[in-house]
């Protein structure tokens, strides 16, 4: 359990390229949402949800984003303006192979750090990181300016980046980057579930 951290599952997004409400999506017996709770219920001794408006389906504590429009940036500084620890961790609601052993990995990089945020083929992953609360004032001094935009904010923080190298160590596959933004990733994903369920039993 990482005690002085909460788990904020963003899940605000309109979902235009998937056609209907990601969050809601069945995947392996359960929602999306439901999958990701999961994981973050096994690490953080708090989770909340950000959201444009109350989801009555979800029984964690939510929390309404300030700005219509405003996109993960908004969604993120309102969320962790609620929070009682110093530090949370941030994931989309579309990502439910996130592995426990990687958001360990990246724990252990937060001291003097603002921000702790992988980075995969080159590209930075701010919806599967940790921020603390120290990143608020930056943020909302972004949104102030009108920049909706979480990667313009990174850029004034103090970020210790954590390379692919390093990440393969706990996700040899990259797997927990793996975020559902279209029917076909939904099938992709359930392939890919089917896969390891298969490969499972063939160790049994």
């Amino acid at each position: 359990m990482i005690n002085d951290c909460t788990a904020i599952i963003l899940a605000g997004g309109d979902s235009r390229r998937m056609g209907r409400d990601k969050a809601t999506l069945l995947f392996a017996g359960q929602t999306l949402m439901q999958t990701v709770m999961a994981t973050m219920q096994q690490l953080f001794p708090v989770t909340l949800v950000s959201v444009r408006q109350i989801r009555p389906e979800i029984s964690l504590p939510q929390v309404c984003d300030t700005q219509d429009n405003g996109g993960p940036l908004t969604g993120l500084v309102t969320t962790l303006s609620r929070i009682a620890t110093p530090w949370a961790f941030v994931v989309g609601c579309d990502m439910p192979f996130v592995s426990p052993a990687l958001i360990e990995q990246l724990a252990a990089n937060r001291a003097q750090q603002q921000a702790i945020i992988p980075v995969v083929h080159g590209q930075l992953q701010p919806l599967a990181a940790f921020y603390s609360t120290g990143c608020i004032p930056v943020m909302r001094a972004s949104l102030a300016l009108g920049d909706k935009s979480l990667l313009s904010a990174i850029r004034n923080l103090h970020v210790c980046f954590v390379d692919e190298t390093q990440i393969r160590r706990t996700d040899p596959q990259l797997r927990s980057f793996f975020d559902l933004d279209t029917p076909q990733d939904l099938i992709t994903a359930q392939g890919n579930l089917t896969i390891a369920q298969g490969m499972v039993r063939h160790l049994e």
